[in-house]
């Protein structure tokens, strides 16, 4: 193997271990999904979900895909589930972080654009006068609707820090 070879090798495989899989936000734990989501075959989360952000992940387990649009809360999801890995009891926020990267943001290189504050709904998308976004983690519902207008794809989704239980 050349070395050329090994690090295109090792890329590889860091950029598929990096690959980061958001679940509806009625999910229960992983192995649930693992379990009975795969002997679904008739996908009714897909089906029921009004955006149409929920799609069939390649392990045939439902994921969101934020390129679609954003998530409302519905509930459909969760109602149409057959198999309760989704539950309108186990609503809670999208297991994810929605960040801006600067260097892409066009805010944050001063051209004026406001495209993801515009659908934010929850005004969790603030700037500093009319230049450099931030998100406001306390008012972020994790929605995903600033994600695909964003004309630069300067917001992404990325993993939650989990804190340390000690």
């Amino acid at each position: 193997m050349q070395r050329r070879e090994l690090f295109s090798a090792l890329f590889t495989k860091k950029k598929e271990a990096q690959e980061l899989i958001i679940r509806p936000p009625y999910g229960g734990s992983e192995s649930l999904f693992l379990d009975k989501c795969v002997q679904c075959e008739q996908t009714p989360c897909i089906t029921s979900c009004e955006e149409n952000i929920i799609v069939l992940h390649e392990d045939k387990t439902p994921k969101i895909d934020f390129s679609k649009g954003g998530c409302t809360y519905c509930d459909a999801c969760a109602i149409a589930c057959p198999h309760l890995v989704l539950s309108v009891e186990n609503k809670s926020l999208i297991d994810a972080k929605i960040q801006i990267d600067p260097l892409k943001c066009m805010s944050w290189n001063e051209t004026m654009c406001f495209s993801c504050k515009d659908p934010c709904s929850d005004d969790a998308i603030e700037f500093l006068g009319i230049f450099r976004p931030s998100i406001n983690t306390a008012k972020c519902t994790n929605c995903g609707f600033c994600i695909n207008v964003c004309p630069t794809n300067a917001i992404k989704v990325v993993q939650k820090e989990r804190e340390n239980v000690s």
